[in-house]
Formats: structure tokens, C-alpha cells, sequence
């Protein structure tokens, strides 16, 4: 029951943030082609194939529901075969066979390149040592930190380009910024942390240095964020 109520919660913000995605990309590009659902299959594409290798290769034992939300629940929901069948259908009935052509070709040979690249990326962080280094007695989980870095930046790219585009009323827009923010930061966090609890870390004997690295993720991956937000400025 816990995992089915994580896949409701992550599948929930999924469908939020791909309607957002792709109005935002609609708005900047047009309707004229279905950009925005090819957008947001191909980031969708990407992450599964980047946390498909840090969230169940290397997995951590006791965070099943944690990846079922994310894998399955947001990534599941954030992405959509459904709504590329129907674009491709329309243009099709409209006519626009070339347009229609494209898209098939482009939609399918673009995920399954993001696909590759993400697990590309994701295998190639934990080639060494294991993703992990060890630094004054201590494991540091560089590979996981990278990733969630990564991911940083794709979320600041995406939310300015959003607010940019989608004539979002001030309150609003600020609000969207600080949860999504706010949350991947905690749980990007809260991965690393269960990472070296199962490493065999304890709150109770290491609180100082896991709350160091939870903070030292939490500040790299706030400054990725920013420049997310600067990448996307003149656009």
C-alpha cells in the first residue's frame, strides 16, 4: 500500500509539471508541431535513463516507495505515449504527413538517444570506486551528488523558461518556484543521506558529518539551480 500511495504522490506532481512543461513549451515555440510533448518525453527520456542506474542498480535497500515515486510515479506520469499517438493522428488528418512522419521519427529516435545518454552518464559516474570515494574515514557519494546536480540544473532551466512563457500571476509562479525547489532539494538530499545510513552511517554516532553532506548538497545543488536559471535567460 505504501509504494501505491507513493506512485499517487509522485504521479500527481508529474502531471502537474508536464501540463506546465508543455505549455511553457507551446507558448515559446508554437503549435504548429507538437513540441511540447516531444520536449517533455525527451527530459523525461533522459532522467529515466540517468536515475534508473542510481535508484535501482545502486540501490538502496530500504527506499522502495522513494523509487517507485520517482521512477514510476513522476517520470511515468511526467511523460506521455497517449498524447504523441494523438498529436500524430491529427496531423495525419490534417494532412500534414511530413509533419507527421517527422515527429514519429524524431520522438522515437530522440528517447531512446536521452535513454541511452542518461544511463550513459549514470554508469559512467559509478565506473569508479563505485560512485563513492573514501575521504578522511568518510564515504563520500560523489556519483549520487553529481546526478542530483545534474538534475538541478535541468529543474532551474525548466522553471525559468516556464515563467518566462506562461503569464503566471506573480504569487503563484513564486510559489510553484519555492515548492518544487524546496522539495527536490529535500529529496535529493534524503537519497544521499539513506545511501550512507545503508553504508552503515547512524544519526546517532554521525549526525555532524550527514548533516554536513546534506547541506553540502543541499548549497551545490541551490547554486546549480541558479544557473539553470541564468542558461535559460535569453531565451
Amino acid at each position: 500500500m505504501n509504494q501505491i500511495i507513493a506512485v499517487a504522490l509522485g504521479g500527481s506532481f508529474g502531471a502537474v509539471f508536464r501540463f506546465l512543461v508543455s505549455n511553457g513549451i507551446y507558448h515559446w515555440l508554437g503549435r504548429g508541431f507538437p513540441y511540447g510533448t516531444l520536449v517533455v518525453n525527451i527530459i523525461g527520456s533522459f532522467l529515466l535513463g540517468l536515475l534508473t542506474e542510481a535508484l535501482i542498480v545502486q540501490k538502496v535497500t530500504f527506499a522502495h516507495d522513494y523509487r517507485a515515486a520517482i521512477l514510476v510515479g513522476f517520470i511515468g506520469a511526467f511523460t506521455t505515449f497517449s498524447t504523441f499517438s494523438l498529436e500524430t493522428l491529427y496531423l495525419i488528418e490534417q494532412g500534414s504527413l511530413t509533419k507527421a512522419a517527422g515527429n514519429i521519427f524524431v520522438s522515437v529516435a530522440a528517447c531512446i538517444l536521452a535513454v541511452w545518454l542518461g544511463l550513459l552518464c549514470s554508469r559512467g559516474l559509478f565506473f569508479w570506486s563505485g560512485g563513492a570515494i573514501s575521504w578522511q574515514g568518510h564515504t563520500i557519494p560523489y556519483a549520487l551528488m553529481v546526478i542530483n546536480t545534474i538534475g538541478a540544473f535541468m529543474m532551474g532551466f525548466v522553471i525559468a523558461i516556464l515563467l518566462a512563457k506562461i503569464a503566471l500571476p506573480e504569487p503563484l509562479g513564486a510559489t510553484l518556484m519555492v515548492v518544487v525547489i524546496g522539495l527536490y532539494l529535500v529529496l535529493s538530499g534524503l537519497y544521499v543521506l539513506l545511501y550512507l545510513i545503508e553504508q552503515g552511517y547512524s544519526l546517532a554516532g554521525q549526525m555532524r558529518y550527514l548533516i554536513g553532506i546534506f547541506s553540502a548538497n543541499t548549497l551545490v545543488c541551490s547554486l546549480v539551480t541558479w544557473l539553470g536559471f541564468i542558461a535559460a535567460k535569453d531565451l
